[in-house]
């Protein structure tokens, strides 16, 4: 488990968000209780008992860290929360400086301004949330087996498109700052 999102998150900082709120979604699906997260996730993994002690670690750490924040109904971790703002202040300057972005961005902005219009006076959060909710909705739909519209898909892409150039610009800016 950690080590699958140290990964992601090296990797690919928009696949480690939505793979994170799989994980808050999970931690939900068992209203947080630490013996069923044990039963019935961490049990089923195929590794050592030593391995399992480590996820079991790791789930019951980040269990404690949502309850800290009080998101065990709702929301997400103030840390996914700090990259999401980090990813649109990246956002917010490659529409000013990156011309291939702005096309990239001009594709998205119907399917975003769709889901603003979906929203009702519901709030969003930034448009990088809102690409980010899509590609989770869009996974979640797949899991649970509903069926997904051509439009959705389209969405997706579009988000998609802009969540990779971000995390790859992402990455590229956290090596600048490490070295």
């Amino acid at each position: 488990m950690k080590s699958v999102a140290e990964n992601k998150k090296s990797t690919n900082i928009a696949e480690y968000i939505i793979y994170m709120y799989q994980m808050e979604d999970l931690i939900r699906s068992y209203q947080g209780n630490p013996e069923e997260i044990k039963t019935f996730v961490v049990e089923k993994y195929p590794v050592s008992e030593e391995e399992k002690a480590e996820i079991s670690a790791w789930y019951l750490g980040l269990l404690e860290k949502m309850k800290t924040q009080d998101i065990l109904e709702k929301g997400h971790l103030e840390e996914l929360n700090f990259l999401v703002s980090e990813l649109a202040q990246i956002h917010w300057n490659l529409l000013k400086t990156d011309a291939v972005y702005f096309e990239t961005y001009k594709k998205a902005k119907p399917f975003i301004l769709d889901a603003v219009m979906e929203a009702s006076g519901k709030e969003l959060g930034n448009e990088i949330q809102i690409c980010l909710n899509g590609v989770y909705g869009l996974l979640l739909c797949r899991l649970l087996g509903k069926k997904v519209s051509d439009e959705q898909l389209k969405s997706a892409d579009t988000f998609g498109d802009i969540l990779s150039t971000l995390s790859y610009h992402y990455k590229v800016r956290s090596s600048i700052s490490k070295n």
